[in-house]
């Protein structure tokens, strides 16, 4: 796996590699491509070094006596940002550090699959984030975002799309979507959107009054 490309424009997505399962080779290398910023969360440390990238910043709690320093010197110059807050997950704090950094937008791997418990925290918690950063979290299968309240794009048909909401979201209307949705209700666990798919060749739009609504594109 080659170095990735250092993309001038901040307007391009950092990258934030977890602890997950691995996505494909190609899925990564494309990201790693236009990246600006690669993270790597400490526990990934190691997988990401064998596949050859070129890290850029190390955030952690670097625990259970994990040796920081020692991979100063096996990928310098590289930063290394030492986060010990214990209420917030690494990823979070990745986010945290994005946003400080002046950051718009993130595409994050390896945050799915695993542990079950850390993917669903994963792809929940970013919510709290709608007003500062711009997530996206991909592997294989799934990309996944949160959908502003007045949503449009593009889609070939049966393109798979699910509308999973983050407790209750309402108001909810779909245009071009197999199973159509007119004023709407979702809440998590009793009725979520999922496996809807796309009737027809061209734009998909979905809007949403209240609450986080998420939207999946299945890839497979």
């Amino acid at each position: 796996m080659s170095s990735h490309h250092i993309v001038r424009d901040d307007q391009e997505p950092a990258l934030i590699i977890a602890n997950g399962a691995e996505c494909s080779t190609e899925l990564l290398g494309q990201l790693l491509e236009w990246s600006p910023l690669v993270i790597v969360l400490d526990s990934a440390i190691e997988r990401v070094l064998d596949l050859g990238i070129k890290v850029d910043v190390l955030l952690g709690d670097f625990d259970r006596g994990f040796d920081a320093e020692h991979y100063r010197e096996k990928q310098y110059p590289i930063e290394i940002v030492h986060t010990p807050d214990q209420d917030k997950t690494d990823l979070e704090k990745a986010f945290d550090y994005l946003i400080e950094k002046g950051h718009k937008a993130v595409n994050v791997i390896w945050a799915t699959g695993k542990r079950a418990d850390h993917t669903i925290t994963n792809i929940t918690n970013i919510v709290r984030y709608r007003d500062q950063l711009k997530i996206v979290i991909l592997d294989d299968h799934s990309k996944i975002f949160l959908l502003p309240k007045h949503f449009q794009k593009w889609y070939t048909k049966d393109s798979i799309i699910s509308l999973i909401p983050i407790g209750s979201v309402n108001g909810i209307h779909s245009e071009n979507l197999y199973y159509p949705l007119h004023d709407y209700s979702l809440n998590l666990g009793y009725r979520t959107g999922s496996s809807n798919h796309v009737s027809e060749d061209g734009i998909v739009v979905i809007n949403h009054q209240e609450g986080d609504l998420l939207l999946i594109e299945s890839l497979d």
